[in-house]
């Protein structure tokens, strides 16, 4: 891979699996030397380490485990970056809760988490680096956010307020630091293959008393034209170029990435 992010340091939040561990190692193939963060076994943890060092061809990245639901952690955590990488060029928030449920029976702890992790922690990350990069003249913030982002659907209250917002943060964010050398954007991915998400199909099909290829194709990708699921690489791939040195004009777009979800 050409090495476009060489010299170049993120933070990835929510790396240690799934969307975030496909940015982390596409960023440092690129040439990024980046921080991990996440929860996991310490195998976990340590593979996932190890697969973007490899990526890299370079030495096993750093990890935080910073509890993204507590402003004080995410504050220590980028400061934490800041020391250990020398700067923070790259600010990807990926890391994301879930929880369905119908609005009248939403736990208020379930809304409270959502919230904080998924729309709270990234206005803190946003917060603690911004003035470095604004201060060096260059930066790029990437909010992973979701096609709940962009559309609803039922008993995802929580869910589609806190990524709504996101999208709302980007913009803003974007208009604040438009002549500066800094980007903001969003992705919002349709339904991603990762292990979790694959995991849900078999829960799915067991809830409605049904075969898991029906749960997929008339459950899961009712709304999604192409019926298939969008990969973990294409996700990155995109992450890659809006992190890159070409993207500079690509400032608080929120970028579907759906099989045709949003289109309809």
């Amino acid at each position: 891979m050409e090495q476009t992010l060489a010299g170049r340091t993120a933070l990835i939040t929510g790396s240690t699996s799934g969307i975030g561990l496909g940015i982390a190692t596409m960023l440092a193939a690129a040439g990024a030397r980046v921080m991990l963060n996440g929860f996991g076994s310490a195998e976990d943890i340590a593979n996932a380490r190890r697969a973007v060092a490899k990526a890299g061809n370079g030495p096993e990245p750093e990890h935080s485990p910073a509890d993204l639901s507590d402003p004080a952690q995410l504050r220590a955590m980028c400061a934490e970056a800041e020391k250990v990488l020398g700067q923070v060029d790259i600010l990807v928030n990926n890391a994301g809760i879930q929880f369905t449920s119908p609005v009248e029976d939403f736990p208020d702890d379930k809304w409270n988490a959502i919230i904080a992790i998924n729309l709270s922690a990234n206005f803190h990350t946003i917060k603690a680096l911004l003035p470095g990069m604004k201060a060096r003249g260059w930066g790029r913030i990437v909010n992973i956010a979701s096609i709940h982002g962009l559309v609803a659907s039922p008993e995802k209250v929580a869910y589609v307020a806190a990524k709504h917002g996101v999208v709302g943060m980007t913009k803003t964010v974007a208009l604040e630091i438009a002549r500066g050398g800094v980007t903001c954007n969003a992705i919002c991915p349709g339904f991603v293959r990762t292990p979790l998400a694959e995991k849900q199909v078999g829960a799915l099909a067991e809830k409605n008393g049904i075969s898991e290829e029906s749960a997929l194709n008339d459950h899961l990708f009712a709304k999604q034209p192409s019926k298939r699921w969008v990969e973990v690489e294409e996700v990155a791939r995109m992450a890659l170029y809006v992190c890159g040195p070409d993207s500079g004009s690509i400032n608080g777009a929120a970028l579907s990435i759906d099989g045709g979800w949003s289109a309809a």
